[in-house]
């Protein structure tokens, strides 16, 4: 299946974000890719287009503060809080349902550490029906509106290191609501996401129908190494297409 790309803009604030639609031509489930602290749509783009040729409407975009490909404009990333970043998630969430090839009951939403941290908050706000988290950071709930890159690093490994109370924290808490499908991917030798982190969002999962936990050999937070690239989009290809194009072409099948 063919998809169609069209560059959009994602109004906020009197400024906007930078985004790509890849849709096929008729109605299909949706998928939206949050990046990463300090990362780009780029990367995410890539497996977008190899998810819409399966027959998803995908949303990759740039949050605000952050300046890959055509960039954002407005808030420079030393000012971004926690925030804004989250309702520059909402904003994208809303024009990704708005899009005329969209079943509105069919939404994944595919979360990078930091991204993977909004887009599990995102699940208490918005529906979502499959939840994928590579490497999902955790932050402490306090100084929410303090600027991402003012807040205390030793204190966040050593928060992270730990097993985090559900009730302690909003994403985790959020994960603990959740009632759709979750991926969530680790890399073994992460230096910034470590297994306790991992552990605890895998905790939270409790009422989820399914969970898909990976593990990929080898790999660094940032999957520096080509292989594991290639081993992270397998992984999401996938658990992509058994999660919401199987389910999609079953419902088609019955009726």
């Amino acid at each position: 299946m063919t998809a169609r790309s069209e560059s959009i803009q994602i109004d906020i604030d009197n400024e906007h974000m930078s985004g790509t639609f890849l849709s096929p031509k008729s109605k299909v489930p949706g998928v939206l890719f949050v990046h990463g602290w300090g990362g780009s749509q780029e990367r995410d783009l890539e497996r977008a287009k190899g998810i819409a040729g399966l027959g998803c409407v995908c949303l990759t975009f740039d949050l605000r503060g952050h300046t890959g490909g055509t960039g954002g404009t407005g808030i420079p990333l030393s000012r971004v809080t926690r925030e804004d970043n989250l309702r520059d998630l909402l904003a994208a969430y809303d024009r990704l349902l708005a899009h005329p090839a969209l079943d509105t009951s069919a939404i994944a939403v595919v979360g990078t550490s930091y991204g993977g941290y909004l887009a599990a908050i995102l699940t208490s706000l918005r529906p979502v029906r499959w939840l994928a988290l590579r490497v999902p950071a955790l932050y402490r709930d306090e100084q929410w509106h303090t600027p991402k890159r003012d807040l205390d690093k030793l204190d966040l490994r050593d928060y992270r290191s730990t097993l985090v109370c559900v009730d302690s924290n909003r994403a985790l808490h959020a994960c603990s609501l959740f009632t759709g499908d979750v991926l969530l991917v680790q890399s073994e030798t992460d230096e910034h996401v470590p297994h306790a982190t991992i552990m605890s969002y895998r905790a939270a999962c409790q009422q989820t129908h399914s969970l898909t936990h990976r593990i990929i050999d080898g790999a660094d937070h940032g999957l520096s190494d080509p292989v594991s690239q290639q081993a992270y989009t397998s992984i999401l290809v996938g658990w992509i297409t058994e999660m919401v194009v199987g389910e999609r072409l079953s419902i088609i099948q019955s009726s």
